[in-house]
């Protein structure tokens, strides 16, 4: 396999038909890191042919759930092996410091793990009481079938693994897009799976652009299910390529995110202080390049002048610089693009009243921090308001919003003052107020005193435009599959509903 053989289709690594190749970006210093395949088109019905066989004819649907379960179990043996590797490669690609490359890769694994158990796990149908002992009803689960799956550049092996460990649990095959920005992850996957022993034609892989490679994974009729992970504006697009062959679409958009904190929260040392460094921890994770990132922070207004000013203080102190350096502690963004699009944000937050508390530029480069890369500061925009840019819009970087509130609707009004609904939180030393505040909140996650972590067997998703669909938890496994009624008469006579 060369460098530029990254598009895998059954059973086969290959470069581009077109000879197409794209350079893979190192966001730290922008240099090159990798060259891979750039598919086009004829590369996408490829694969997707791949998997229709493998699927209408192939033994992957068929397989035993032990089997499948064992395969998925050896997965994330291997993906342990391979930790380091991955997390290096992972570091690299996306800008984040190593420690989250292994926490991702640890993720991963218990993604694997947990599907296996799932579906080994599970009974063989639910029974559907007919009325008569002469009837035999159930309902049972089959695979969808070939599923496209495309996934984002901020977690590019953890999103990938949401959606292939259950799709494969579940007996479909599919063709899996990685991000342009960020494939390199996605490419060592596919290789375990093959190590693992998948059948040829189960996983297939296109390296390229979301046109023309996600374009046609969406509208192509033999395509199943398309699941995306991405922003409004692409997900928008997959939902209406999808459209005219009605394959079911899972989507997972954007966030605008609340941290909601009230007073109670912060009365003592303890509380103000877990506080401050969990909102610091919702905001800035990976550089604010997460779809549930807290970027909202919305605190009462009796401690907002203390609490603020001990959050600039804090982020101002964050490391930033290359992610593989000891004692970093924020990687760059993503990209030049990425980089740009946080700088007009900030810069229109000014314009429009904000007060920059910290940050608000590019860092000076040093040792850790060439000036090539795509660094920019921990950023802390006080005195904002609903009608701000900065406020409405997805930033995906290392920006914290402030906004006040003074009682409890208050709070909620303001929470839930957003077109999206991925996820916020509430912080509160009073039990009842806590479920109260969540149970109001339009969000499709809600953390109480506590911000960021998610259990694979729970539900992710979202409410408004942030998305159709769950991933995770039986939710998750129960998007790849189709129900059966089978409905079977063990007495069969005539009807005689006609004459004759």
């Amino acid at each position: 396999m060369s460098a530029t053989e990254t598009i895998h289709v059954d059973g086969v690594w290959r470069a581009a038909a077109s000879g197409a190749t794209r350079e893979v970006l190192d966001p730290a210093d922008a240099k090159t890191l990798a060259l891979v395949a750039e598919a086009g088109a004829d590369d996408t019905d490829a694969a997707i042919a791949a998997a229709r066989r493998a699927f209408d004819s192939g033994p992957w649907p068929h397989t035993p759930v032990a089997d499948r379960a064992a395969l998925l179990r050896r997965v994330a043996d291997l993906l342990q092996r391979d930790r380091e590797d991955i997390a290096l490669i992972e570091s690299r690609d996306t800008g984040k410091t190593l420690e989250e490359g292994r926490v991702d890769v640890d993720d991963v694994t218990n993604a694997f793990r947990y599907f296996a158990d799932l579906v080994m796990n599970e009974s063989g149908g639910r029974v559907v009481d007919a009325g008569s002992p002469e009837v035999h009803s159930v309902v049972v689960h089959e695979p969808v079938g070939v599923c496209a799956m495309i996934t984002p550049w901020n977690y590019p092996l953890l999103q990938a693994s949401w959606k292939v460990a259950p799709a494969l649990a579940a007996g479909n095959t599919f063709v899996i897009k990685p991000s342009e920005v960020t494939p390199l992850s996605t490419v060592h996957l596919v290789k375990l799976l093959v190590e693992a022993g998948l059948p040829n034609g189960v996983a297939n892989l296109v390296t390229g652009a979301g046109d023309p490679v996600g374009a046609r994974l969406s509208d192509h009729p033999d395509v199943d299910l398309v699941s995306f992970t991405g922003g409004l504006a692409s997900g928008t697009k997959v939902m209406q390529a999808a459209a005219p062959s009605v394959k079911k679409v899972a989507l997972e958009l954007g966030g605008k995110n609340p941290n909601v904190v009230f007073a109670d929260a912060c009365a003592t040392e303890e509380g103000f202080d877990t506080a401050v460094d969990q909102a610091l921890n919702a905001a800035f994770i990976h550089s604010g390049q997460v779809c549930s990132a807290g970027a909202r922070l919305i605190i009462e207004e009796s401690v907002r002048d203390r609490f603020v000013a001990e959050l600039a203080r804090r982020a101002e102190k964050i490391k930033l610089g290359r992610g593989t350096e000891d004692g970093v502690e924020c990687g760059p963004l993503v990209s030049a693009q990425q980089l740009a699009k946080v700088e007009a944000y900030v810069a229109s937050a000014r314009e429009e009243g904000a007060v920059v508390r910290c940050g608000g530029n590019r860092p000076e480069p040093s040792g850790v921090r060439p000036a090539t890369g795509y660094f920019y500061e921990p950023t802390v925009l006080d005195y904002c308001h609903g009608e701000m840019r900065v406020v409405r819009e997805e930033t995906f970087g290392p920006i914290l919003t402030v906004e006040t509130f003074h009682t409890e609707d208050d709070a909620v009004a303001l929470a839930n003052d957003t077109e999206y609904g991925l996820a916020g939180a509430v912080w509160t030393s009073d039990p009842g107020r806590a479920r109260r505040v969540a149970g109001r909140l339009r969000h499709g996650t809600v953390w109480i005193n506590d911000y960021h972590p998610y259990l694979p067997q729970a539900e992710w998703g979202g409410f408004g435009k942030s998305g159709i669909g769950r991933e995770l938890g039986p939710a998750g496994l129960a998007e790849y599959r189709e129900s059966k009624h089978v409905y079977q008469n063990l007495n069969p006579r005539p009807v005689r509903w006609f004459s004759g």
